[in-house]
């Protein structure tokens, strides 16, 4: 969906929420608004290293992201536009100004909440988590490649994100501390990715359901049925499903395995485990396989090492290694490492 598109349909969304909203006058819109909207952005820089023979390019350094959003709220609707700004897009088909989020949702009630616009699809765990907190120094390509960041079905970079119609909720308080025991999620989208039209009548159905058993702790399983449409009108599948665990305290963890049985077949499977932070510094483990075809001939694994220390809630530096072993490449074996920092206002 074309960007004056997306706004046009996000500006009517916030129409029918301000004509829905019990206290609709200019004056108590403006101070709801003016109380509760937050404009920030955040960047992350990085100096990256490889050995690997067949990059053209062995030692880099730029911005890997740099983003900027407006959250704001009002009455039961919270809203959010989120703009990318610069950083090399892996496909060349996208600018690197473009935007990447653009959504309204009634959150009425925890049990049942209503989302519509651009935004992340609720496909896997990592997905719709901020690059801030993944722990490793970017997705793992399971996420990447299966989750639609940058998909193997040739779909421009899309982020993780497309245009669609989510329902999700949280059921099931607990009596102890009240976290809640079932979550749920499934959502319509164009199967296009961001900011493109769609290109039939065909759409992309993906959910997901996971129980929290204790506070911190997410088990879980998601799916995905629909299609995408090449720039040169020929239709790939997607028949996808993932499962996985998350766990968030002073120790971290993380795993998932997904399959796509479509379009030649693909699966991928990612651990990650980090330590409690000690004075504002944390280790991560990392293991992470892709294989196209699902067969050892063309599996890339990389086992990784990473450590970040915060010198404040909005100031991250975070070094990287990791040891990659690309069946499918000339050069199977090589390393690499990166210095990323990360800023935020």
């Amino acid at each position: 969906m074309r960007l004056t598109e997306t706004t046009k349909y996000l500006g009517l969304a916030c129409l029918i929420a301000l004509l829905q909203c019990p206290c609709a006058s200019a004056q108590s819109i403006g101070e709801q608004l003016k109380q509760n909207t937050t404009i920030g952005g955040y960047t992350i820089g990085r100096i990256s290293y490889t050995n690997n023979e067949e990059t053209d390019v062995k030692a880099d350094l730029g911005v890997r992201i740099a983003r900027l959003y407006v959250d704001t709220r009002l009455g039961d609707f919270a809203m959010k536009l989120q703009v990318h700004l610069s950083g090399s897009p892996l496909d060349k088909r996208e600018n690197s100004v473009r935007l990447v989020d653009a959504w309204i949702e009634w959150q009425h009630w925890k049990e049942m909440r209503v989302k519509f616009g651009q935004f992340k699809r609720c496909f896997t765990f990592e997905n719709p988590m901020h690059p801030w907190t993944l722990g490793e120094g970017t997705y793992a390509q399971l996420t990447d490649r299966l989750a639609g960041i940058n998909d193997r079905t040739g779909e421009h970079s899309s982020c993780g994100r497309d245009f669609g119609l989510q329902l999700q909720g949280d059921l099931f308080a607990s009596k102890i501390d009240g976290h809640r025991w079932l979550h749920y999620q499934a959502g319509i989208y164009t199967g296009q990715g961001i900011n493109h039209a769609d290109k039939n009548t065909a759409k992309d159905y993906i959910g997901g359901l996971w129980v929290q058993p204790i506070t911190g702790l997410q088990i879980g399983a998601f799916g995905w049925w629909g299609n995408y449409v090449r720039d040169d009108g020929s239709t790939v599948n997607r028949r996808r499903y993932s499962f996985g665990a998350t766990y968030t305290g002073d120790w971290t963890a993380r795993a998932e395995y997904a399959v796509d049985n479509a379009n030649g077949k693909a699966d991928a499977w990612y651990a990650i485990v980090g330590t409690p932070a000690w004075h504002h510094a944390k280790l991560f483990a990392h293991y992470d396989v892709y294989r196209e075809g699902r067969t050892w001939d063309n599996a890339h694994s990389i086992y990784g090492l990473s450590a970040q220390y915060s010198f404040h809630a909005n100031l991250m530096f975070q070094a990287n290694y990791g040891f990659h072993v690309n069946q499918a490449a000339e050069d199977k074996r090589y390393h690499s490492a990166d210095l990323q920092v990360y800023w935020r206002f």
